[in-house]
């Protein structure tokens, strides 16, 4: 199950960006006087008080006739419908507007929790100036303020109260994986030729697939999920309300997976949106394989495997630990390959290793490359443990997690996929203090 999502909505320049800048903790949208000027949605994740959820910035809806409006106001609009709580922000500085009366008729049709905050309520001799929104019949308006963080605190408490938990669990028994990618990289005919049957609508039109499709099925006694997702346009061409609304869907389903399948068009190559889409897996740390599709059509010689493989490793040095497999999903050529990958990254997803194997190898590996001083000292891994698996998770007690330096840190990943099958799997590693005895 993905994380509850909350959706900040309101009129033009009333502080949504920065509001959503404060709870998920960096600059990540960008903040400008200019009224508008957050077009499409962004989306990021939040914690608060032990609760996970992520959040949706969106752009302003109005009614006076700007540029781009109408598709901004649709995308406000499918944020609303995909979201599981609608924080509606207003500024108390202007009051009640006629944009703010145009949001408020809109969020009194949905049946779903509101969270009216009246933003830009910086003094307390400001405070009397919220009980006019009173008038938008959305309930008891709080007041907060984006830019210094007053009552973001009491906003987080009341989006936490209404955040579902997720108690789903995958089944390591299951196969659950999903294909991400650029549109018109074939995606839906892969599904179909990993299914062996036109179950997904497939089309020439770039972005057909508007929605994310499970499909449960079993080949040859093992059980899989697959999980078909919307393609995801550059960010210059991301004004078509479809558009970002399939980028959610995209991002939930990589949520919902335990493998996520970056899919490539071989004879286009990698672009930068590619990395775009493959960075929220590796930020949720989810297995992944590269899939380089419509190698049919590639002009091939002795090499150019080798040599799109090494290309593939250079642009992604972050994923050097995902296999790459090439297929032809329309001549249905190496499936067999991708599923034998497929198979290979999720038992190394769930790799488990002995406590007493895993302390041989880190011995080992201080003895032969001692590890430097750094941040005033010298640290001493005294003994690790791995705590989970999916991804394999493992904590390290130390000395001082200040001297663990980056490159060492590597370097025990490096030994860790040496000696285990890590393949396609990232690896966790935590530091723990070891406190001394006394």
């Amino acid at each position: 199950m993905a994380k509850t999502l909350v959706a900040i909505v309101g009129s033009p320049n009333v502080g949504k960006s920065t509001v959503f800048n404060r709870i998920i903790g960096e600059r990540h949208a960008i903040v400008d006087d200019e009224a508008g000027i957050t077009r499409d949605r962004l989306y990021g994740n939040a914690e608060w008080m032990g609760h996970k959820f992520a959040l949706v910035d969106t752009g302003g809806i109005e009614t006076a006739n700007r540029p781009f409006q109408e598709q901004i106001r649709m995308q406000a609009t499918l944020a609303i419908d995909e979201a599981d709580i609608i924080v509606f922000l207003c500024d108390g500085r202007v009051g009640v507007t006629r944009d703010d009366m145009l949001v408020a008729k809109m969020l009194r049709k949905i049946n779903k929790p509101i969270i009216l905050a009246i933003n830009k309520i910086d003094e307390g001799t400001h405070i009397s100036d919220i009980n006019e929104f009173y008038s938008l019949g959305l309930g008891e308006p709080m007041a907060v303020s984006g830019a210094h963080g007053i009552g973001i605190g009491d906003l987080l408490n009341k989006i936490v109260s209404y955040v579902k938990e997720d108690t789903e669990e995958l089944d390591e028994g299951v196969v659950t994986f999903s294909l991400v990618g650029r549109p018109n990289v074939g995606k839906s005919s892969l599904v179909n030729a990993i299914l062996n049957q036109d179950r997904v609508i497939v089309s020439d039109i770039s972005g057909t697939t508007r929605d994310s499709i499970d499909t449960p099925f079993v080949r040859e006694g093992k059980k899989y999920n697959v999980i078909d997702t919307a393609g995801l346009k550059k960010r210059g061409k991301i004004y078509e309300s479809i558009d970002k609304f399939s980028a959610i869907r995209a991002l939930k389903a990589i949520e919902r997976s335990e493998i996520v399948l970056l899919v490539i068009d071989g004879k286009e190559g990698i672009t930068d949106q590619d990395k775009h889409v493959i960075s929220y897996a590796t930020d949720l740390h989810k297995a992944i394989i590269i899939v380089v599709n419509k190698w049919d059509i590639v002009d091939k010689n002795t090499n150019t495997m080798s040599d799109y493989t090494k290309i593939i490793r250079e642009e992604y040095k972050f994923l050097r630990y995902a296999p790459v497999v090439f297929v032809s999903a329309l001549k249905k050529q190496r499936i067999d390959t991708l599923f034998e990958m497929l198979d290979l990254v999720h038992n190394a997803y769930y790799t488990r290793i002995k406590t007493s194997l895993l302390n041989d190898l880190l011995q080992d590996a201080q003895i032969l490359n001692q590890t430097p001083d750094f941040n005033g000292g010298r640290l001493k891994i005294y003994y690790g443990n791995q705590v989970t698996v999916g991804p394999p998770t493992i904590v390290l007690f130390v000395n001082n997690p200040e001297f663990m330096h980056f490159s060492y840190e590597r370097y025990i990943e490096n030994r860790l996929r040496e000696t285990f099958n890590f393949e396609g799997t990232p690896i966790k590693i935590i530091l723990r203090e070891r406190k001394r005895e006394k």
